[in-house]
């Protein structure tokens, strides 16, 4: 039997406490979240859907409850997506902006940033995956302050984007990256 497509779609019912918390924990169980990032969904859920209980809302109250029940923890889920943004090339910069997006207080931020190594090596792997600097064709001033605004659009800093952009072979890059290690 064919579905009957003159019927307008079913509004989902509104949300009552326990469906909110049923929210949030598939949400949970689906998703590495921080804190901030579940309040903001449940309170989005809430508004599209309304709200339907004597008490108002609790989008607070289900987050600190996870958070003692260990189901949440912004410092792990920070230091993850830390260290999937590096990896991926990003500067230090652009890792505390997606940080502060998913509402990490800031004494976590500081206690997860990078080190000036990690940072080195999130410079050269976004030069080699972008192909920039030594790892590209020889490039003209134009093209080299192109290369220079993308290594800064990725959250490096002037210094670190001018000592990728400027090596003179891969070698010499990678040899900037690791100094920083050598000199523990």
């Amino acid at each position: 039997m064919a579905a009957d497509r003159s019927r307008p779609p079913r509004k989902p019912r509104p949300l009552d406490p326990a469906r909110l918390e049923e929210l949030a924990l598939a949400y949970v169980a689906r998703f590495a979240t921080s804190g901030g990032k579940l309040e903001q969904y449940l309170i989005r859920k809430v508004r599209e859907r309304g709200w339907e209980a004597d008490r108002p809302a609790d989008p607070r109250g289900i987050v600190e409850r996870f958070v003692e029940l260990g189901y949440l923890d912004d410092e792990a889920y920070a230091r993850a997506k830390s260290g999937s943004l590096l990896r991926r090339g990003y500067g230090q910069r652009r890792v505390n902006q997606a940080l502060t997006a998913a509402g990490i207080a800031e004494e976590v931020r500081e206690e997860v940033r990078a080190g000036e190594a990690e940072e080195r090596r999130a410079a050269v792997a976004l030069a080699s995956r972008r192909r920039l600097g030594p790892w590209g064709p020889p490039a003209d001033r134009d093209v080299r302050q192109k290369q220079f605004a993308a290594m800064l659009r990725a959250g490096h800093g002037f210094d670190v984007a001018r000592a990728v952009i400027d090596a003179a072979t891969i070698d010499a890059a990678e040899e900037w990256a690791a100094e920083p290690e050598e000199s523990r």
